[in-house]
């Protein structure tokens, strides 16, 4: 059972709390240890509440997820988990991790709530609704920014890197519906409501969209952010974004993946390559070219 348990909250997925520790980068505080341990703390608060919003979703979709081809093989839809051991845990874990953020920066408590209400409603009825169901996981990715924010006391974090990481998390979510669309044809429908409003057409003109913006954006950060050097270094950090971006593309198009973001991120060598770089050229810049 807790085996079966951590695998309903999805470590894979913590992944994306990694967004947590932007600001600590780009306000140039990675190597001060107090602001480590105060963000690393909010990463393990953010693993928690998200790992409970994840128990709450496969409640509220045990029945189908159990018609799913892949998603049958969770705890709960197998049968693995029993549902009331979910529902106290679901329970128990907001009560515990809330208190924490608050007690760690009164923001982050406050954000944290914002968070949970947000994906409850998402895992509720939101989820359902056509274009609003992306929109709600972008932000949950803008939530997890903003929550870095106040733990290093950011001074230097540039809201140009708010719109870029909205529209990567847009990006990300629109090609998880056209995988689900792909994956599930006629059936669609009966295992996401939200699913019968989409089509191939309109997802592929949305990623067409959000691509073109999310490189636009990033590209006007590297030379006009404030807080950046003098001497537009950042704008050699663009080719690992093109590169990126172009080989999720590839991926969703033509390898047919998507359907799990977090997956891609831990599977495929090209992109690992391309994020560690981009990291490694950003932090040179920031931090040796500053």
């Amino acid at each position: 059972m807790p085996t079966a348990l951590v695998r309903t909250m999805r470590p894979r997925q913590w992944f994306k709390n990694v967004f947590v520790f932007a600001p600590l980068i780009f306000d140039q505080k990675l190597f001060d240890p107090a602001y480590l341990a105060r963000t690393m703390a909010g990463f393990a608060l953010l693993c928690l509440v998200s790992g409970t919003v994840y128990i709450i979703n496969d409640l509220a979709d045990i029945d189908k997820d159990r018609n799913h081809p892949t998603k049958r093989c969770r705890p709960l839809a197998s049968g693995s988990l029993g549902v009331r051991t979910a529902t106290l845990v679901a329970v128990l874990i907001p009560l515990i991790a809330l208190p924490l953020a608050f007690l760690l920066e009164l923001a982050v408590g406050v954000i944290l709530t914002g968070y949970l209400v947000l994906q409850l409603n998402y895992s509720l009825w939101l989820k359902d609704v056509v274009i609003v169901d992306v929109l709600v996981l972008a932000s949950g990715f803008l939530l997890r920014v903003a929550a870095g924010v106040p733990l290093v006391e950011a001074e230097r974090f540039s809201p140009w890197l708010y719109v870029c990481m909205t529209l990567l998390a847009l990006l990300i979510g629109f090609g998880k519906r056209r995988h689900e669309l792909v994956l599930l044809r006629e059936d669609a429908s009966g295992h996401r409501q939200s699913l019968q409003e989409y089509n191939l057409a309109l997802l592929d003109h949305v990623i067409s969209i959000v691509t073109a913006s999310t490189l636009l954006a990033y590209a006007l950060y590297t030379f006009s952010a404030p807080n950046l050097p003098p001497n537009q270094t950042m704008m050699l950090t663009i080719p690992f974004v093109l590169y990126g971006i172009f080989r999720y593309l590839y991926l969703i198009h033509v390898r047919g993946m998507g359907g799990a973001p977090e997956e891609i991120v831990l599977t495929d060598r090209p992109l690992q390559a391309t994020i560690v770089l981009w990291g490694l050229a950003v932090t040179l810049v920031i931090y040796v070219l500053a």
